[in-house]
């Protein structure tokens, strides 16, 4: 039996398509990041299952406004157990959301309309629905970890329905 035919892209030729993560500059690898923070979003895994389970909770160093790390630099440093992405990693991390650019890429997927190396601009990640900003509802140093469960949200592991359009709509209702 063969392999089904990998779609059209209407991406190649960009650096994404033409290299693997392996050979990435730091600047491309970290342009593959959207923006959208999800993944500095706090998270559960049943010990049973595996399942991982997101919370609307995020790390004491994240701008929920910006939707980005307030002090990126040290984040390792002032939060340990803050997880830098790999080309390694991206590939065996289960709590990536479907949406993120580097489990896509890993996957020989294509990226988002909304994706800022897509669309040329930082805000559509927030336009189609996909980033944390107005969702996020308490960092990790003001929700005791006790308290999490409490806390769990569906929509990280979900990719909103404006997000899965094959282009930008032409009004961001």
């Amino acid at each position: 039996m063969t392999a089904k035919p990998k779609p059209p892209s209407g991406q190649e030729g960009f650096f994404w398509k033409t290299k693997t993560l392996e050979e990435m500059s730091e600047t491309e690898w970290e342009s593959l990041c959207d923006g959208c923070a999800r993944c500095c979003l706090e998270k559960l895994e049943d010990e049973d299952t595996g399942k991982i389970y997101f919370t609307h909770v995020s790390c004491k160093l994240l701008d929920a406004g910006l939707c980005a790390c307030k002090d990126y630099e040290h984040r390792s440093a002032r939060v340990p157990d803050c997880v830098r992405l790999t080309p390694a990693n991206v590939r065996t991390l289960n709590w990536l959301p479907p949406s993120c650019g580097y489990r896509l890429v890993a996957e020989g997927r294509d990226l988002y309309w909304w994706h800022p190396l897509i669309s040329g601009d930082p805000n559509t990640v927030h336009e189609a629905g996909v980033s944390v900003r107005g969702r996020v509802e308490g960092t990790e140093n003001e929700i005791a970890d006790e308290d999490l469960e409490d806390h769990i949200v569906g929509w990280p592991a979900l990719l909103p329905k404006r997000a899965r359009l094959k282009k930008r709509p032409t009004s961001s209702r």
